[in-house]
């Protein structure tokens, strides 16, 4: 299942219950982020507690691709059912959401 940036823009301004995922690299987390909780790919075992099994959970990268690996991984491995991925990643969160986020 995927997710726009202003589809998830819209949940979080409603105040929707949203966990976000974000499973890039730490030096990309610091260049910017939309927070919630950071855990590189490779990490996804040792951390994988750290990800609620209910509610919405929108997992994002930069464009999109590892987020999607990410998704299969967990849902294969760790039965998750409730990840979401962001198409397009926090790249497009920027164009089409906030134009002003630093870009790497």
């Amino acid at each position: 299942m995927n997710i726009s940036p202003k589809e998830l823009k819209q949940l979080q301004d409603a105040n929707q219950e949203v966990f976000i995922l974000d499973v890039r690299e730490d030096s990309e987390y610091q260049v910017c982020n939309l927070g919630g909780v950071r855990i590189g790919m490779n990490e996804l075992d040792q951390k994988v507690s750290l990800i609620p099994k209910t509610g919405k959970v929108v997992v994002h990268c930069h464009h999109g691709m590892r987020s999607q690996r990410a998704i299969e991984y967990l849902t294969r491995v760790h039965g998750f059912s409730n990840l979401i991925n962001l198409s397009g990643g926090i790249d497009a969160w920027a164009r089409e959401v906030d134009p002003k986020m630093p870009k790497y």
